[in-house]
């Protein structure tokens, strides 16, 4: 127990800083200084994540109450569910003090210290030490998780991976072919699951699964004068340089493509620990956890507006590749002045190097759709709320400056999305296009499940381009801001609007790689003439 314990808070490099008196103002990143997740809490929205099953996948597990019995112990949160890899947990056993502050993050209870959906239904389940297993028990766990809540189990949070020197492949790189990396794209494609990764933070760090594409990896922020908005330098989400540079360069993604979707809270976050008490931790391992929460925010609202029937509204606003889009799309990067061109945003971002989105490679470079450290920016729940309650709009007809889409899309086609209103001249635009990397199951006992033994195969990902072209534009070659990522299933548009006028959003499938037909989830955000 001690070695699973100790495994899991190394592989994942989070400091625990000592404990904190409760008069110590407590979690502040989930409020105002964070992600604003305490505003969706109260009224009017009420949104706790209610009904709401999320997952969580780790070496250890956190406690139930009255099932594992600690001495004067009575946990913050409820767990829908406890396992050992894909069986029943025994009592006791497999308890990780590193898992319960992650879960803190997530559902908490606690009046002084609430997590982010703290009505959430959490399942969890416990992989075990390295020495009873790797990759293929990693992948029966979350594959058992994801089937939990009777196989609606809206987003699955790794705290926890596996470093390049365990994996069994010769010359091992972050190239997305590791067994776990491609079982939880072929997961989150099946089981219809947002997974998000908790960032490799380097030395002994965790980089497998982060070169997955399906899901949201994460770096972590600390904070600057009290609010978080600066990528911290822990994290190992820059271009390596210097002495260290060819161990790191080995837990950066293989090739061009970049591993930092989303950014989150993850320096000095107050959680509680196994015995109850208050720690102040860091690490991305409790980054991601604040996102995987999130999602059950969002899918509260989502599945109360399916329950009231409301116009725009279907079962797609619960595909993980709309979580994903609006998610990346409502993150902050730079704060609004109050006249809304920065769309309302609520903070601006910094990387460890002090620079803005305006100065990174991802807002000149269209074949770059994400910063090397902010991926595409700070996690803002109010904000994804905001977006994700413009609802659904099909490209048949006009669209409003806000809004989301799950559509598909066949090979050298393209949707066009008209915008119903002009925009505004220097006011911004943010685009977000995502769909799945393919990854098939070799099921060689036809089952339609992984089982030990069985691999996946990569069939690659069909090439998807997003462009803001005039409303009466014809050719791509029109169009005033772009994203033609050619290694990434991520397109993603912040522009300002040069010239004021009408616009449309195209999505050109550009190179056919596997099937000819390809699903995609789409998020926008614009600012229209009428807008003050």
């Amino acid at each position: 127990m001690r070695k699973t314990v100790a495994w899991a808070i190394i592989s994942s490099v989070t400091t625990v800083t000592g404990m904190i008196s409760p008069s110590w103002a407590l979690n502040t990143s989930i409020g105002e200084a964070g992600i604003y997740a305490n505003l969706l809490h109260q009224n009017p929205y009420n949104l706790t994540g209610r009904k709401i099953a999320i997952g969580q996948v780790e070496i250890g597990r956190p406690g139930i109450f009255g099932f594992d019995k600690i001495a004067a112990w009575s946990p913050t949160f409820k767990l829908a569910g406890a396992y050992y890899q894909n069986r029943a947990v025994k009592s006791n056993g497999n308890l990780d003090n590193h898992a319960a502050m992650v879960a803190t993050v997530m559902v908490s209870q606690d009046k002084k210290l609430p997590g982010v959906a703290p009505d959430a239904r959490l399942y969890a389940s416990a992989v075990g030490a390295l020495k009873g297993g790797g990759q293929p028990q990693e992948c029966l766990a979350s594959q058992h998780i994801a089937q939990q809540n009777s196989g609606d189990v809206r987003a699955i949070n790794f705290s926890f991976g596996e470093s390049l020197s365990q994996d069994p492949r010769k010359d091992a790189k972050l190239d997305g072919n590791a067994l776990l990396t491609q079982c939880i794209d072929w997961s989150s494609r099946v089981h219809d699951t947002l997974y998000v990764i908790a960032g490799n933070q380097g030395q002994g760090g965790i980089p497998i699964p982060t070169d997955h594409y399906n899901g949201i990896t994460t770096a972590y922020t600390t904070k600057r004068e009290g609010i978080y908005t600066k990528v911290d330098f822990a994290n190992l989400s820059a271009l390596p340089v210097g002495i260290g540079r060819s161990l790191i360069k080995q837990e950066i993604n293989f090739g061009a493509r970049r591993a930092i979707n989303l950014l989150a809270p993850g320096s000095k976050v107050t959680v509680y620990d196994l015995a109850g008490k208050i720690q102040r931790v860091s690490g991305t391992s409790f980054a991601a956890p604040h996102i995987t929460a999130s999602v059950a925010l969002l899918q509260e609202f989502g599945d109360r507006q399916l329950r009231e029937q409301k116009p725009n509204w279907s079962l797609d606003s619960r595909r993980h590749q709309v979580n994903k889009a609006v998610l990346l799309n409502s993150a902050d990067k730079l704060k609004d002045s109050g006249n809304g061109s920065f769309l309302g945003m609520m903070k601006t971002i910094f990387s460890k190097t002090h620079y803005t989105w305006l100065e990174s490679d991802a807002y000149e470079n269209p074949e770059i759709p994400v910063d090397m450290q902010m991926g595409v920016g700070h996690l803002n729940v109010f904000r994804a709320y905001q977006q994700f309650s413009a609802g659904q709009w099909k490209p048949k007809g006009l669209v409003p400056t806000i809004g989301w889409d799950y559509e598909t899309i066949s090979k050298d086609n393209y949707r066009d999305y008209i915008i119903n209103a002009p925009l505004r001249q220097t006011s911004y635009v943010a685009i977000t296009l995502v769909w799945d990397r393919l990854v098939e199951l070799k099921d060689r006992n036809g089952n339609q499940q992984y089982d030990l033994g069985e691999t996946f195969e990569d069939k690659g990902i069909n090439n998807l381009d997003v462009y803001l072209m005039p409303a009466d534009a014809n050719n791509v070659s029109q169009s005033v801001c772009r994203s033609v990522s050619k290694v990434d299933n991520t397109e993603h548009i912040f522009c300002p609007v040069r010239s004021p006028g009408n616009y449309k959003i195209r999505v050109q499938y550009r190179q056919q790689m596997n099937k000819p037909s390809q699903a995609y989830g789409l998020a926008w955000w614009m600012v229209g003439q009428q807008a003050n």
